[in-house]
């Protein structure tokens, strides 16, 4: 928790100085009030009704500022204290979406997304609840109690009444005893919490994500049963910790009343030998309830503070955790070799994966070439294409774009340089043109119908509001083929070196996917065209076709001659076409 601190600026320290003095003030103001009662039960006693205009009015003079003294610094404090842990907050919140944004995939599966969606909300919140509280009751309630312990010893000094020091010592005792067991059956229930959290969220995303999938197999009982186990299993943990603290209120309770009943007590023993003491029963009771509110707040907060530790934690985890993929030096794009690409001996294995994934590929791509990668489902092919890009960094061999390693360019230059689309299209809400535009912040109208026109996407003008229809979250709204296309429009509106298709035409039907394909070869010549596929029609008229099966490459070359040289070529080829078809 304080290691969060640091993102703290000079001003919100001040700020935060200055809360803990009014915080001090309050506790000042509110300590004096029985002084005051003690002052007129005293008043009472010597002085005679005359004096009580001069002396007992300006005593309750002084205890209705003190009272109003009480209420504006608490509530002067507790703004401060929200703009102070609002604004800190934010800024962590901040850090860790821009961090979670340079995380690698390996990141990502590494502490999961739904995770990541729990750190940043609900752990978040934990911990402002626990700042709002460690800043208020943490100075407050100490501070409270040591006044009033203080004023407790020098009245029963006064009095000649030792034994009540003791009935509070007693108190107190007691409370330390039950907030330590409280805290000791509580603390490893607070991480189990957050993890819980995390799995009702994982379960949740999953069956709202995939409801299509779930209704048309009639798996809704199924996942029913899945979100009750684990919805039981966080039940029980939440309903054992409010039992726990359901303890606090009673036993707090049965403490203060029993203080107050000892202190009437002791005062009634002693009162033959000292009459004087009755007069400040009010005062000591008083007192004693401060010092057992005081210790109170301390164990509601010693409640909330392992909570917000556990949630610091995995915050901090996140902030700490350094994206495997490490920036290159050179921010700048290469002005020579403009969208050559070549694979050196390239292996790669995802984390702690047993075996490679990809094993010694070997190829180069011509600047304006179209590239074709085809093969079996789970041959490579989408894990290859994303080595371009970084989004995973290759375990052996070397990848060169404009000839220097993607591994030298800063991430932004990389990107700058690639138009993607990747193989489910993906719409963020908002309307047409600002996905459209999400590839090129500045592009025109012009830039816009043009790259609207190449894609095919001429049904948004049909759309109510054409270019200013919503898209809902995910592209809800609008079908399959639609997503793919509005995506294709977002990679080839910043006019890339490189576009890269990963099964980007599977949506399409034949004739759109020819018109697209060729509108992409008249319009982007110069531009380098990846395309994954699994159409043959789609990638015969391609420069080079790839052939993998089994991460490894086992043709290359184009249509013809693969159909004579590779076998697994010819073998998915016949799987679509007739020899008659080929032979064209």
């Amino acid at each position: 928790m304080l290691k969060l601190l640091k993102y703290l600026n000079a001003k919100e320290w001040i700020l935060l100085v200055v809360t803990l003095a009014f915080l001090a003030l309050q506790v000042w103001c509110n300590i004096s009030i029985p002084e005051c009662t003690l002052k007129i039960s005293q008043y009472l006693e010597m002085q005679s009704i005359a004096a009580f205009w001069k002396d007992i009015v300006w005593v309750c003079v002084q205890m209705l500022l003190y009272a109003v003294g009480v209420v504006i610094c608490a509530i002067i404090a507790q703004l401060l204290t929200s703009f102070v842990i609002s604004s800190l907050l934010a800024k962590v919140r901040s850090k860790v979406f821009a961090n979670v944004n340079n995380f690698s995939a390996s990141e990502i599966n590494k502490f999961s997304i739904p995770s990541l969606i729990t750190r940043c909300t609900n752990d978040i919140t934990q911990l402002q609840q626990v700042y709002t509280s460690s800043i208020t009751l943490g100075l407050t309630a100490p501070l409270t109690a040591i006044f009033a312990i203080i004023r407790i010893v020098g009245l029963s000094r006064q009095y000649n009444a030792s034994a009540l020091t003791w009935v509070n010592v007693v108190s107190v005792a007691a409370i330390i005893f039950l907030v330590s067991l409280i805290v000791i059956l509580l603390l490893p229930k607070f991480k189990k919490v957050q993890t819980g959290t995390d799995k009702l969220n994982k379960v949740t995303r999953e069956n709202l994500t995939g409801l299509k999938v779930v209704r048309a197999v009639g798996a809704e009982k199924q996942q029913e049963e899945k979100f009750e186990n684990v919805n039981k299993r966080f039940t029980k943990l939440e309903f054992f910790i409010d039992k726990v603290l359901m303890l606090i209120e009673p036993a707090m309770s049965i403490i203060m009343q029993g203080t107050s009943l000892a202190i009437v007590w002791v005062i009634g023993l002693i009162a033959g030998q000292n009459p004087a003491i009755t007069e400040v029963i009010a005062t000591f009771t008083q007192y004693s309830m401060f010092i057992i509110m005081g210790f109170t707040s301390l164990s509601i907060l010693f409640m909330l503070v392992p909570r917000g530790i556990v949630s610091a934690k995995r915050i901090n985890e996140v902030l700490n955790t350094k994206s495997s993929l490490q920036d290159g030096k050179h921010d700048e794009q290469l002005t020579q070799n403009k969208g050559t690409i070549e694979f050196k001996n390239v292996s790669f294995r995802y984390p702690e994966a047993d075996a490679d994934v990809l094993e010694n590929i070997s190829f180069s791509v011509s600047q304006g070439q179209t590239v074709a990668f085809i093969g079996s489902t789970g041959s490579g092919k989408s894990t290859l294409i994303n080595l371009i890009p970084r989004f995973y960094d290759c375990s052996e061999g070397q990848i060169l774009v404009g000839g220097r390693d993607v591994k030298d360019y800063s991430q932004h230059a990389l990107h700058q340089m690639i138009g993607y689309v990747p193989q489910k299209g993906m719409l963020f809400s908002g309307t047409v043109k600002s996905n459209i535009k999400y590839g090129k912040e500045d592009a025109s109208d012009e830039e816009i119908a043009k790259a609207i026109d190449i894609s095919q996407s001429g049904f948004v003008y049909q759309l109510p509001n054409g270019l200013d229809y919503h898209i809902s979250q995910g592209g809800k709204n609008v079908s399959g083929g639609q997503k793919q296309r509005l995506s294709i429009a977002r990679a080839i509106i910043k006019n890339p070196d490189i576009l890269i298709f990963d099964d980007s035409f599977s949506a399409l039907d034949y004739k759109t996917d020819k018109i697209v394909r060729k509108n992409l070869n008249k319009a982007y010549k110069n531009t380098t065209k990846l395309i994954v596929a699994q159409r043959i029609g789609t990638i015969m008229n391609a420069d080079q076709i790839i052939v993998l099966d089994q991460g490894k490459m086992v043709g290359k070359g184009k249509h013809k001659e693969l159909l004579k040289t590779c076998k697994v070529y010819r073998e998915i080829a016949l799987s679509q076409l007739s020899e008659e078809e080929l032979a064209k």
